[in-house]
């Protein structure tokens, strides 16, 4: 953290996003309790984030990897990814609705999940070092959530707000890698049946290997490293799609095959609910 940053702007940003996800009331942006720009201070309200979510008896299971998209780097004005932290709870089983109410404003994504057979402590990891790390890839669609009001984020917003990661979906079927070039990869996501976002790997920081390197240098770097059964969700091979009830989604990745998506109408949760309930 920049020396001139007292601790109690950390922990007042990360009340105001505790105080977001328990109200579900969406909250103006951090950024103004924060330096402007300052990333280090953004990532230590993350950390604070999942140093108080595993002593609350939450399981760290992996990473999440973030703009990885050149225009939106640009937009949001950096020149690098960001990442954030998966939760064992944030795993949506694939055919579970997922409830109203459950997200603040949920859009979603298709990408590619690596899950790591070992270790990957190396500071400067090598493709090949990857490669021999990764037990199998599997289709994946993140559920990015922002508890920032209206989508209104900085760099210092969406890193303090745990990388806008909000749920995710994995696909069934593990895929070992040398089966399967993931730089090739095309992509279609399709919402009730349409077509809403196409991609390829090549459009995730020209292969979500590369994501991958760089999520795991990153981490050994900061003493945290990857470590065997780690997922990590390299990033999104095309744009994000808005979700709302009643939506269905699914993503066809060659070579990795399907995962899909639904969200849960007020009606139906309500039928639900109701279920097995005596007269």
């Amino acid at each position: 953290m920049s020396p001139h940053k007292p601790a109690d702007a950390v922990t007042g940003a990360a009340a105001v996003l505790e105080e977001a996800t328990r109200t579900g009331v969406p909250c103006a942006p951090v950024r103004s309790l924060l330096p402007e720009g300052d990333v280090e201070a953004a990532y230590a309200v993350q950390r604070l984030h999942v140093e108080r979510g595993i002593a609350g008896g939450r399981r760290l299971v992996g990473r999440k990897i973030g703009l990885t998209s050149p225009a939106v780097q640009r937009q949001l004005g950096v020149d690098q990814p960001d990442f954030g932290a998966l939760f064992a709870d944030m795993a949506v089983p694939e055919g579970r609705p997922i409830a109203p109410g459950r997200l603040l404003q949920p859009k979603i994504e298709a990408e590619v999940a690596l899950v790591l057979g070992t270790d990957l402590p190396h500071h400067a990891p090598t493709v090949a070092d990857l490669l021999r790390a990764t037990a199998f890839a599997l289709p994946a669609l993140e559920i990015v959530d922002s508890r920032i009001a209206d989508w209104d984020i900085t760099i210092v917003d969406t890193i303090a707000d745990n990388a806008s990661c909000g749920l995710y979906v994995l696909g069934g079927t593990p895929v070992p890698l040398d089966r399967v070039d993931l730089r090739a990869v095309t992509m279609t996501l399709t919402k009730n049946g349409e077509t809403v976002s196409e991609g390829t790997g090549a459009d995730c920081l020209g292969s979500p290997l590369t994501a991958a390197l760089w999520v795991a240098s990153t981490l050994a770097g900061l003493g945290d490293p990857l470590r065997a059964g780690d997922i990590v969700l390299t990033g999104a091979l095309g744009p994000m799609a808005v979700a709302a009830g009643g939506d269905e989604f699914t993503a066809h990745i060659e070579g990795l095959g399907t995962v899909t998506a639904t969200f849960a109408s007020a009606a139906t949760e309500g039928v639900a609910s109701t279920e097995g309930v005596a007269s």
